[in-house]
């Protein structure tokens, strides 16, 4: 794991899709430019949700961790 200075950690583990992804919205939102967010999920959903969200926002997937749960992705806010 490459070392960011994360901002923000988000347990969703648990939860099932789209909550994981949802949560890590709300949490972003709150969130100042340029902070980072630590999600951790147990769903497997999520590594697609992730990866599209990011895609399609301002917002940048700096790394993820998805070969075996907890999933965990580390998100640049916008």
């Amino acid at each position: 794991m490459s070392q960011y200075e994360i901002d923000q950690t988000l347990d969703t583990s648990g939860l099932n899709c789209p909550l994981p992804l949802l949560k890590a919205k709300q949490a972003l939102n709150k969130m100042e430019s340029s902070c980072t967010l630590k999600v951790i999920a147990t769903d497997s959903g999520s590594i697609r949700d992730f990866k599209a969200f990011t895609d399609q926002s301002d917002h940048e997937l700096l790394e993820s961790f998805t070969d075996k749960e907890p999933y965990v992705y580390i998100i640049r806010r916008g």
